[in-house]
């Protein structure tokens, strides 16, 4: 059995279900939506696609406010007053559906105790990793969190009034954050390299744990790191899924890549198939000395 001073995990479909969150907070906000206008999510997916494709993400927070066909509804007013129902039925599922994946806690801790070093890396951008990392009781068991740069806010967010929490919720206060370089994603393995650079350890002193095969298993493939393939994460063609395809933030350019992508073969030599527990059959953890 291995021994391992640093666990990189992704985090979206890994450590929690990303896709059922999603899409259960999506369809809260938007069902609400179309009992105050009479608009539906599929009247709204093709004024919906372009707002995520500017920002490049599928959980762009301040949607209502953007889409062309609300504005009427608007009138000048602020969503937040306007739509008030809608996001608070957006908060308030998530607050019911955001937790981790069974285990996940009790294997970080593990982890932790051993003496080993923790880090994330995810597409989603800062401003709602942060946020998950927070609310999961992350911040702090988490050593760094690698995320893309965020899109910009919009004017005057920051002030009170504009922002749900205090100022201080935006950030995190333990975990260190660093960003990938933009416009790079996976399975870029030279990214997974540098992680491992970053730490200052050796690629055999490295494990990384994620839900895609053609990406997270082929980029630990291609950098020469160790893996394990946590397939009871992987996102199935469920109702959730094809909604978020639906709305998705991909251009076309994105759409062909991740043909391209899943159009390799690869075999996955360690797979969690039930629960992140099951990386302990593999590799054990130990202390980080670098």
């Amino acid at each position: 059995m291995k021994s391992k001073a640093l666990a990189i995990f992704d985090f979206d479909n890994t450590l929690f279900d990303w896709v059922h969150v999603w899409y259960s907070c999506f369809k809260a906000m938007m069902d609400e939506v179309e009992a105050k206008t009479g608009l539906s999510i599929q009247d709204l997916a093709d004024e919906i696609r372009p707002v995520h494709q500017i920002h490049g993400t599928s959980e762009y927070a301040f949607l209502l406010e953007a889409i062309p066909s609300l504005q009427v509804h608007l009138d000048r007013q602020p969503a937040g007053e306007v739509f008030a129902e809608a996001i608070q039925a957006f908060r308030k599922t998530r607050r019911k559906e955001l937790r981790l994946y069974p285990g996940v806690a009790d294997a970080l801790l593990r982890i932790k105790g051993r003496g080993a070093r923790i880090a994330i890396y995810t597409e989603s951008q800062s401003f709602y990793s942060f946020y998950r990392l927070k609310r999961l009781g992350l911040d702090g068991v988490v050593d760094r969190i690698y995320t893309p740069p965020d899109h910009e806010l919009p004017d005057g967010f920051m002030e009170e009034g504009r922002r749900h929490y205090a100022r201080e919720f935006y950030h995190l206060r333990h975990t260190e954050q660093r960003h990938t370089p933009r416009g790079e994603l996976k399975p870029n393995p030279d990214l997974l390299q540098q992680i491992i650079t970053d730490f200052g350890v050796a690629k055999d002193e490295a494990v990384y744990v994620g839900d895609s095969r053609q990406k997270d298993v082929a980029m630990a493939e291609d950098a020469n790191v160790d893996y394990a393939w946590a397939s009871y994460g992987e996102a199935q063609e469920t109702e959730a899924y094809e909604m978020l395809k639906l709305v998705t933030h991909w251009t076309d350019d994105d759409v062909r890549r991740e043909a391209e992508i899943r159009a390799r073969k690869v075999d996955a030599k360690i797979e969690l198939k039930k629960s992140i527990i099951e990386l302990f059959d593999h590799y054990r953890f130990s202390d980080y000395n670098a």
